[in-house]
């Protein structure tokens, strides 16, 4: 006879069933496992978890980097002698990684929450590694050719900072979810307070982090000084070629204060506007001259350097992805560009009423000007007619001799000096890498009347929190981007941001409070109750409505087999001929 027929209804697990198959090709009710994670699989997490978090920096470094993209293919021109942008391939492949590697965790997180056997597929973790080695191998090539570049990552918490920790606070509230639901469902006293320990550490380092947050930002917004004057490095180089005369005149246009350029000498003494050692990235010197194209500049005299084109190459490299919003008119201008001399940018800069700053280069120990280089260039200025005060002065060679014979100019200094120093040289006026010089130190530098110029700021965040730092002005690749920065990206009084973390802390932690109350709501309902046995199937059926259906259907399983085995005698035992525990077959004795 038919003592007992528990009848077993399992719904369709559509969403359990990707979440396994994707994550380790389990689509089969019957290859999915409630058993705990095998120590090698908990490996894999770890290992998939480092991949993310040093993927999310390597992602951050090159988000924030931005501003510098040109300075890294410029790095790239160097070593290759070919000009490409090899920021793209590597934004590319990090953006691809970021998403996979994400979209595991999310997965993982997954499994967990509805209790599931971690199981990562063979293929997935040949992704993971390949990812980890990428990201390995490129921040060591970092490391050896960009070292400085890592410091754009606390210069930018100091826009970002304040942001960031609410995002992560915003995600580590939400994983209280998943903490609570492990805590409830854990049999092991000790695996509960190791899990809530390391919670708890990250989120209480989470509740004082902006205690140590600082940004020029947070500031008095009476207190804010005066917009920084933009000064136009090379000219508008994003926009048109560098160091031409249309391109100085795209960045008047961009209502710049100054004009930046590099000084070479030519052979027969005439000053021209150059930035590289050789002229094959911005002239057609391997069409007009191909046996000379990889002489050095200043090896040429300017008469064959005004048989050069200096703007066809803009318009076929595309260096900056602008040509294309180009009009037909500035496409023919910059075919049409020809190398600039120091004199043609004097002039345009005092019509204009422009400052003008230049990194003069010596010519090699062969130039018939090596000796006379200084003289030369200040006889330039002397007789283009600029003001003196208009001219910034860099070079260190004969400062006092240029000072004699031009005492107006603003005597500037390439390198980081102390304030007696520069007094003593002075120098009133450095121009500096914006990463050379913090907050502090530009305060000081006001305060001694040392004006900063800090270069080279394209991005609005930098340009941002240079101006509350109180930086008096910037060079800048993109003039045409800082023009459309009024005032900075964000300003914050120090008590409005005060009650900012402490709202979102409170919010937080009452949050997360709730979860572990709801997801616990059983335990607690058991001790506050006077029930003379613990059956832990019973307590978790009484919260089938807050469960998933997955723990509800091994619940009522485990709890109609009990009441099974408990209605049979000791000598009675039930005779499973044939029964499949996934079947709807019956119990037969």
């Amino acid at each position: 006879m038919v003592k007992h027929q528990p009848l077993q209804v399992y719904e369709r697990q559509l969403c359990l069933s990707c979440i396994t198959g994707l994550y380790g090709c389990r689509w089969k009710r019957y290859q999915r496992s409630h058993d705990d994670t095998t120590k090698w699989e908990l490996l894999w997490s770890f290992i998939l978890l480092f991949t993310f978090c040093l993927l999310l920096v390597w992602f951050y470094f090159w988000w924030e980097a931005h501003n510098d993209y040109n300075e890294f293919n410029w790095l790239l021109y160097n070593r290759s002698g070919e000009w490409s942008d090899g920021t793209v391939p590597i934004l590319a492949t990090t953006a691809a990684g970021v998403i996979y590697v994400a979209f595991l965790m999310i997965l993982a997180l997954c499994h967990i929450a509805l209790g599931q056997q971690l199981n990562l597929h063979w293929l997935h973790k040949i992704g993971v590694v390949a990812a980890l080695l990428t990201t390995v191998v490129g921040v060591i090539s970092v490391n050896q050719t960009w070292e400085q570049e890592w410091e754009i990552v606390p210069i930018s918490l100091q826009a970002t900072g304040p942001f960031l920790h609410i995002g992560a606070l915003a995600a580590v509230t939400a994983l209280s979810w998943i903490v609570a639901g492990q805590v409830a469902r854990a049999e092991k006293p000790v695996f509960q307070v190791v899990v809530m320990l390391l919670y708890l550490s990250v989120l209480l380092g989470l509740y004082v982090v902006p205690l140590y947050i600082t940004s020029p930002c947070i500031m008095d917004p009476s207190t804010l000084k005066p917009r920084p004057e933009v000064i136009g490095q090379r000219g508008a180089p994003m926009i048109a070629p560098e160091n031409t005369i249309w391109s100085f005149q795209r960045s008047l246009q961009m209502n710049v204060t100054g004009l930046e350029t590099n000084v070479k000498i030519s052979a027969d003494g005439v000053p021209f506007l150059m930035h590289d050692f050789d002229l094959r990235r911005t002239t057609d010197v391997e069409k007009v001259f191909p046996e000379r194209r990889t002489l050095n500049a200043s090896s040429f005299n300017w008469t064959d350097l005004q048989q050069l084109n200096a703007g066809e190459w803009f318009l076929k490299d595309d260096p900056f992805w602008t040509v294309p919003s180009l009009s037909p008119s500035e496409r023919r201008r910059i075919a049409n560009q020809s190398v600039c001399s120091l004199e043609e940018l004097l002039k345009l800069a005092s019509i204009t009423n422009s400052s003008v700053v230049f990194r003069l280069q010596r010519p090699p120990p062969d130039h018939p000007h090596h000796h006379s280089w200084i003289n030369d260039t200040l006889t330039v200025v002397q007789q283009s007619g600029i003001p003196q005060r208009l001219v910034m002065w860099t070079t260190d060679e004969q400062r006092a001799e240029v000072r004699r014979q031009a005492p107006g100019l603003i005597q500037t200094s390439l390198v980081k000096c102390s304030l007696q120093s520069l007094q003593q040289s002075d120098v009133s006026r450095m121009l500096l890498r914006y990463n050379q010089v913090s907050t502090n130190e530009v305060r000081n530098f006001s305060q001694s009347h040392i004006d900063l110029t800090l270069y080279t700021v394209n991005d609005p965040w930098l340009y941002s929190v240079l101006w509350c730092s109180g930086v008096s002005a910037v060079s800048s690749e993109a003039p045409q981007v800082l023009k459309k920065v009024p005032y900075p990206s964000w300003l914050m009084r120090p008590n409005e941001y005060c009650l900012m973390w402490v709202s979102a802390d409170l919010i937080s932690f009452a949050v997360i409070v709730g979860i572990f109350v709801l997801q616990n709501y059983h335990i607690i309902r058991y001790r506050m109750s006077g029930m003379r046995s613990y059956n832990p199937e019973q307590i978790m059926l009484s919260a089938s409505v807050r469960t998933a259906s997955r723990d509800v259907n091994v619940m009522k399983e485990k709890l109609i087999f009990s009441e099974v085995g408990s209605e049979m005698g000791a000598d009675e035992e039930p005779y499973m001929d044939g029964y499949n525990y996934y079947s709807n077959q019956s119990i037969r004795q």
